[in-house]
């Protein structure tokens, strides 16, 4: 079992940055690839970004792409989305997420284990 604590949210005007982290413990980190999902109210949860198991392969939703950056410390067991540019669309619970399949995943299915979310607000 792995358990994901996701940190770092919190409350941000349109175009300032954050940095979330999560911290996971239990099995072998570093055997995970792992991602970042969101969900706004009312809608469903969403694909961000996704770090492979060593953190040299990446993908992001077009949404995101060129303003978040994943990354991985495997030393520090932990997972990081750096946010810029950040816009009001931006707003949601952001989950961190870990796959067994060690590959580099979109669909929310395909991951094992999931944090409880930390909250992202984003003001115009």
């Amino acid at each position: 079992q792995v358990q994901l604590v996701e940190s770092g949210g919190g409350l941000v005007q349109a175009g300032g940055s954050l940095r979330l982290s999560c911290a996971a413990s239990g099995r072998t980190f570093s055997s995970y690839a792992m991602g970042w999902f969101r969900q706004a109210p009312g809608k469903e949860r969403e694909f961000v970004a996704a770090i492979s198991l060593s953190g040299g392969g990446t993908y992001y939703a077009d949404s995101v792409k060129g303003r978040f950056t994943i990354s991985r410390d495997n030393a520090k067991n932990t997972v990081y989305l750096q946010m810029n540019s950040l816009k009001p669309e931006d707003t949601a619970v952001y989950y961190c997420a870990a796959t067994s399949t060690g590959m580099v995943l979109t669909t929310r299915w395909a991951y094992d284990y999931w944090g409880q979310g930390t909250q992202v607000t984003v003001s115009s």
